[in-house]
């Protein structure tokens, strides 16, 4: 059975993701409009993937994917429901961040795509630690 990443890569890997989209999305780096869109779509979805598979690390990567999937694209759709509360909390650099303001189909397929990178990215994890001695593997975050 492959087992999961050890909690200190996996929370490594989620604070790494987060520093990245908010510093796409919050620095000004100059970076041109769509980069600084899909970037952070992309990495928000990744950040999506490895809390999900983080939670559950002995779920099968494709169950971690589908989860991720459903979350992600759930809060896409959410996007099309409209409050003046929740307007309101979208309009908060919290709401962008965490709920986005407009739908786009587009965000759909970039979510998409950094899930099939994070896991792509999971099983070369987790099969590189299946090659340690067992004492190694929970001890191990390289």
């Amino acid at each position: 059975m492959v087992r999961g990443r050890p909690p200190a890569l996996s929370a490594l890997m989620i604070v790494a993701t987060i520093a990245a989209g908010l510093t796409i999305r919050l620095a000004p780096l100059e970076l041109p409009n769509a980069f600084v869109k899909y970037g952070g779509s992309l990495l928000w979805a990744l950040m999506i993937y490895w809390t999900v598979s983080s939670v559950r690390p002995l779920w099968p990567l494709m169950r971690g994917a589908l989860v991720s999937s459903a979350i992600a694209f759930c809060v896409e759709l959410f996007k099309l429901y409209h409050t003046p509360l929740l307007d309101a909390f979208r309009l908060t650099l919290p709401g962008k961040l965490l709920l986005g303001r407009v739908f786009s189909l587009r965000d759909l397929i970039a979510y998409a795509v950094a899930i099939i990178v994070g896991v792509l990215a999971d099983h070369m994890i987790r099969s590189s630690m299946q090659r340690l001695p067992p004492a190694e593997r929970g001890n191990r975050c390289d």
